[in-house]
């Protein structure tokens, strides 16, 4: 029996919501259609494109459609609806049959009528076509112009400064941001992208454009009688409502356009609806995604037999803007009557910020914020929930008191279980208790059977908070003490090891521990010790810190053998190495094995051997590789401009040199590198902790990517660095890690946990923020200066030699391993490490 049709037309953001919500439905057929020649992509992240590529902004994909039985159709416009007979007829004369219809067509950018405004090098501001054509025009440009002031506009004003141009933001209205911000934040705001190199007119109303014979392409002629000239421009003055297949076959339109529908979501025609930027709902288009997401959600419960209804959306915001904090919560000028407004206005450090509050003062009815986003969350809940205010309500302005957990409010904990969290994906408090409920006790887990912060990621100060509550209340204490025998987490331990200059574990007792410690606090300090001072690790008040692997410089295997694993910088070796390779393994009957960290790893070496294959090792040029270490192992690397015909960068040479500076640096975690020599990007380095690609005009560096359980992209950091500011911003990352990463925690979960994100991190090494960036690179550096091969000072050491001994009296080998042929080599026979004991 066929199964009923459902037809979405138009694959925006909205329809791949709708669709993600009808994936646990197995009673429909879902055909989809896209004018646009790919699948659903991220709009609210379009500039990421100029950054990180078209694949950066995906949200659909065809195999994960085709896993949900659903059918796409690319560059396929729909020109007609046939309501009678239920079908829709695309560009190409095909019919398609439907039982039920779902309108997404969003919304068409305007494009105020201008004349010259047809010319070449003119462009709206709206997919990935339009970004496209903007990057051809930029690098055929010195200047570029941006119509229209709003978020989208500032977001545009940003793509063109990134892509070098001299930019200018030409508005209508008297400031910035004008629906979301009231005079004394647009003029703030103004003041800080001004600040940035970005400038700002307002107040002008473009009469035409018209071509210039020299200097730039075109002219701006507005009615004041001033001028603009420019190369290139962007148009971004506000949307338009797609609703001309809804207009043609006679549903009913609003006045100002709009496909009008229900509560439901439902059009004048009962198997016909209309979702996201083109649907009016109580004579309101909404130009958010979170409130189109909600759409999609109530249409898709329809078809599933699930009771909802579309009630209105918040259109709160919170942005950053050309790297400026801007928000905007409910009524942010006051229009309600009787409504009475306060401000805080810091002009040292650039923050502005104002609540509306009822005419009684006990509720918060709006508000805005320029270059402190902090209150956001705390804010949007008092107003959605319609929270008391604390009294005075201008309180709220002032910081709030130590420990609160978020002002005088009485922080998450007063929020109803009803509370949206997250409006992108619509989560509550009371979907976030039950995840937490099943099991799910870490942000990061949260984050992945919620999705509550990985929209726009505007909520997570506030999941953090909630999660934290949830997890005191169930009686798990949020305990961030390393142990019991040290009252400090380890960013503070860190910190007190490097103020106070304490040199082993035993001082650092004596300071501000107690006992005698344990198997969490022995390693920890001994790889902040090292990654410090970079002592000798078995140096004698050293050694008892150490685990099994860093003990006996070598990854003790399955088996109780070990590996040996020398470094290979940037994976470039000699034929003479390799042949040293083959004969120690030939020798001593080690399995070998070509890793993806582009090194030769030698397996089977039993404890008493070790020191015997290190020697001729070292003796041939080799170095320790630390693969037994929480510390830097790899720099992964291509060919490059050496040998490959894309390459645009000498990859090798690059990626030798930094392997050579941060080898045997100690960190919370081992730490995973590469550089590719262009953007084919073969040497993966996206996904490690620090990747590198060659631009035509350096190299862009990504942080926080790793494998493993958890599998991360990295984060574009910044973009085409020469070689000393590259190694200038690797040095302060790393060593940032170092000092404020948890216990073995990997970059990746470092970066999503550090507060502020990305955009901290930014402000700390480039901006230098913190003022610790010279103190960090030096840091840096004194462990570059003392860098040691570990196993060519143990050869050197009599004493230490004696530890890989069986017998204290003899050095007859351990003969409780068994051996065996495994593809062609020899390897030892799998033993239980607990018989070996």
């Amino acid at each position: 029996m066929n199964k009923p049709i459902i037809a979405v037309v138009g694959n925006g953001m909205v329809s791949h919501k709708f669709i993600e919500e009808m994936a646990d439905s197995q009673d429909y057929q879902l055909l989809v259609f896209s004018e646009e020649p790919q699948l659903a992509y991220d709009r609210v992240q379009l500039t990421k494109f100029f950054e990180q590529g078209a694949d950066s902004l995906m949200l659909g994909h065809e195999s994960q459609y085709q896993q949900q039985g659903v059918i796409s159709h690319l560059s396929t416009r729909i020109i007609e609806i046939d309501r009678g007979n239920k079908q829709i007829i695309d560009a190409d004369g095909r019919s398609h049959h439907y039982h039920k219809l779902v309108l997404a067509t969003g919304s068409y950018p305007f494009i105020p009528p201008i004349p010259g405004r047809e010319q070449p090098h003119i462009h709206p501001y709206r997919t990935i076509e339009d970004l496209q054509g903007i990057q051809h025009s930029a690098s055929q440009s010195r200047v570029g112009v941006v119509i229209g002031g709003g978020l989208l506009g500032l977001e545009a004003a940003n793509a063109l400064k990134t892509l070098g141009l001299e930019t200018h933001v030409v508005e209508f209205a008297p400031r910035l941001m004008a629906v979301q911000l009231d005079d004394d934040g647009g003029a703030l705001l103004r003041s800080k992208i001004e600040a940035l190199g970005v400038q700002v007119h307002t107040e002008k109303a473009t009469q035409s454009i018209d071509a210039l014979d020299e200097g730039c392409r075109y002219r701006l002629q507005f009615a004041d009688g001033s001028h603009l000239d420019t190369d290139m421009l962007v148009f971004s003055a506000g949307i338009r409502p797609q609703d001309s297949l809804g207009r043609d076959c006679e549903l009913n339109i609003g006045e100002r356009g709009g496909i009008v529908i229900d509560n439901l979501c439902q059009t004048s025609d009962p198997n016909i609806y209309a979702i996201g930027e083109c649907a009016l709902w109580q004579g309101r288009i909404f130009g958010l995604v979170a409130p189109g997401y909600q759409m999609a959600k109530v249409a898709a419960n329809q078809f599933k037999g699930v009771e909802s209804e579309f009630r209105g959306a918040d259109m709160s915001t919170k942005l950053k803007l050309l790297g400026v904090d801007v928000a905007s919560i409910g009524d942010a000028h006051g229009s309600n009557e009787g409504s009475l407004s306060y401000c805080f206005h810091d002009h040292a450090n650039g923050i502005y910020k104002k609540i509306v509050v009822d005419a009684e003062g006990s509720k918060l009815l709006g508000a805005v914020l320029v270059g402190d986003n902090s209150d956001y969350g705390t804010w949007l809940q008092l107003c959605l929930n319609e929270m008391a205010l604390p009294q005075p309500p201008e309180t709220l302005l002032l910081p709030p008191a130590e420990g609160d957990g978020g002002g005088a409010i009485g922080g998450v904990a007063a929020l109803p279980d009803s509370a949206q969290i997250c409006s992108c994906h619509d989560v509550t408090k009371g979907d976030i208790i039950a995840a937490v409920d099943q099991g799910a006790c870490d942000l990061a887990s949260l984050k992945g059977c919620t999705k509550a912060a990985t929209g726009c990621g505007g909520c997570g100060q506030l999941v953090g908070q909630l999660l934290d509550q949830q997890l005191e209340a169930k009686g798990i204490e949020v305990n961030t003490d390393l142990c019991d025998h040290f009252g400090y987490s380890r960013t503070e331990l860190f910190d007190i090891i490097r103020i106070k200059q304490i040199k082993s574990f035993d001082a650092l007792l004596d300071h501000c521990g107690q006992g005698g410690g344990c198997e969490v606090c022995r390693p920890a300090v001994g790889s902040m010790l090292a990654s410090l001072w970079n002592d000798y690790i078995l140096d004698d008040k050293h050694i008892g810190l150490q685990d099994t692997n860093d003990r006996f410089l070598a990854n003790m295997q399955k088996d109780g053998t070990y590996s040996v694993v020398p470094r290979v910088p940037g994976g470039e070796i000699t034929p003479e190495k390799l042949i040293t390779l083959g004969q120690v393994a030939k020798e001593y009957g080690l399995y070998t094995k070509i890793t993806g960290g582009q090194r030769i790893d030698l397996f089977g070496a039993r404890m008493e051997q070790l020191p015997d294959i290190w020697r001729q090792l070292v003796d041939a040029g080799f170095e320790t590789g630390h693969a037994y270490g929480k510390a830097m192992r790899t720099v992964k690397s291509c060919v490059g401009s050496t040998w490959c015909r894309y390459g645009v960068q000498d990859s090798t040479s690059m990626a030798i040199a930094i392997e050579h500076r941060y080898r045997g640096i100690r960190s919370p975690h081992k730490i995973k590198l590469a550089v590719s020599g262009c953007a084919r990007e073969c040497a993966e380095a996206q996904s490690k902790d620090f990747g590198v690609i060659a631009t035509d005009q350096g190299w862009n560096l990504y942080v926080g990517g790793n494998g493993g359980m958890r599998p991360r992209h990295a984060d574009l950091f910044a973009t085409d660095l020469d070689d000393q500011t590259l190694v200038a911003y690797i040095d302060r990352i790393m060593m940032f890690y170092v000092r404020t990463a948890e216990r073995l925690q990997r970059t990746s979960v470092w970066l999503e946990s550090l507060e502020g994100g990305l955009d901290y991190l930014k402000q700390v090494v480039i901006d230098d923020k913190l003022g610790v960036c010279n103190e960090l690179e030096q840091q840096m550096q004194a462990l570059v200066d003392s860098y040691q091969c570990e196993w060519k000072t143990t050869l050197d050491d009599p004493k230490r030699l004696k530890q890989f001994q069986h017998f204290i009296n003899s050095k007859r080998a351990d003969d409780g391993v068994a051996f065996v042929q495994e593809r062609g080599q020899i390897r030892p026979a799998r033993i239980d490490i607990k018989e070996l004991a």
